[in-house]
């Protein structure tokens, strides 16, 4: 592999797991660029565009920078109707003027199962670019959006889900992470990456083994879409559910009996979730004094030392 040391204006993209390429384009500006893109979760096709340019353009707030150009990504099958492809770039044309971003093209290839997303483009300060490896003993950690995508994504497509659920889940999957990156950058916050397909625990331990610290979460504190536990309990879960807990399981230790259907929970792919966060203590109570900023995240646990993700 080519050593980082060959492209010292390279911050990140080589050889740590972060969300998004990091190039220092001066003292002030650092040029981040990413991509994503995925099969239709849900049956709107215009909200299927804007989740999918949510999801795209949250790599670029997970690494503290702020989206500013994208080119579409999309294949799309010959035999259906032109219309659903427009509603889906519109569903994604519409995120992303929400974002300040403009989609200025893009490439568009026939396919069997239609996929849609971004290549998106922002600028960060080379000082202030958030990266999985700067979590510290002590940090508290928050999350921005709740967990159950997936678990309500597989109901829906078993034609089991409550439409009322899905649409509070499509909400949130819409939901830009633009306001809790700007709170984390305010808060000086040491590391962050966004919640996607992982899972919780597979992102966490990426961001643990990037620090190289133990993350304690406390469950009875992270937030869940309403119906996720219920769609548990009926074991209605993602196949990548299955193996992100064959590939991460040995990282994490379960300190009570928790019923396996809550672990399998923490373990499920998310689609366009929140910013898992890793803030000092006493920034973190600052903010804290601020409740328009307290709706931003949920407190779900700490920073502490060690080589593992504990659920307590």
């Amino acid at each position: 592999m080519t050593d980082r040391l060959d492209y010292p204006d390279l911050i990140a993209g080589l050889t740590e797991p972060d969300d998004a390429a990091v190039w220092r384009l001066d003292d002030d500006r650092a040029l981040v660029v990413t991509t994503d893109f995925f099969t239709p979760i849900v049956d709107d096709p215009y909200d299927y565009g804007a989740i999918a340019a949510a999801n795209s353009l949250s790599d670029v707030y997970a690494m503290g920078a702020k989206p500013f150009l994208a080119l579409n990504v999309a294949a799309f099958p010959p035999d259906l109707p032109t219309e659903i492809l427009g509603k889906i770039l519109l569903g994604g044309s519409d995120k992303a003027r929400e974002a300040g971003v403009i989609i200025a093209g893009g490439h568009t290839i026939q396919d069997k199962e239609p996929k849609y997303g971004l290549i998106a483009l922002g600028f960060g300060h080379p000082d202030r670019i958030l990266t999985k490896g700067g979590a510290k003993p002590g940090d508290i950690l928050l999350l921005s959006k709740p967990l159950g995508t997936g678990t309500i994504a597989t109901a829906l497509k078993q034609e089991k889900a409550d439409p009322a659920y899905v649409q509070k889940a499509v909400d949130w999957m819409k939901k830009l992470n633009a306001e809790a990156a700007e709170a984390a950058l305010g808060m000086g916050a040491h590391a962050a990456t966004d919640i996607t397909g992982f899972s919780l625990l597979g992102h966490a331990w990426e961001m643990a083994l990037a620090s190289k610290v133990s993350m304690e979460i406390e469950f009875s504190k992270l937030p869940f879409l309403e119906g996720a536990r219920s769609y548990a309990k009926q074991w209605i879960f993602p196949g990548g559910a299955f193996d992100n807990r064959e590939y991460y399981q040995s990282h994490v230790k379960f300190e009570k009996d928790l019923p396996e259907e809550y672990q399998m929970l923490l373990f499920g792919p998310q689609t366009s979730g929140g910013l898992l966060v890793a803030v000092g203590e006493k920034r973190y109570d600052e903010f804290k004094k601020n409740q328009s900023l307290q709706r931003i995240f949920w407190e779900i646990g700490r920073v502490v030392e060690g080589k593992k993700i504990i659920i307590v």
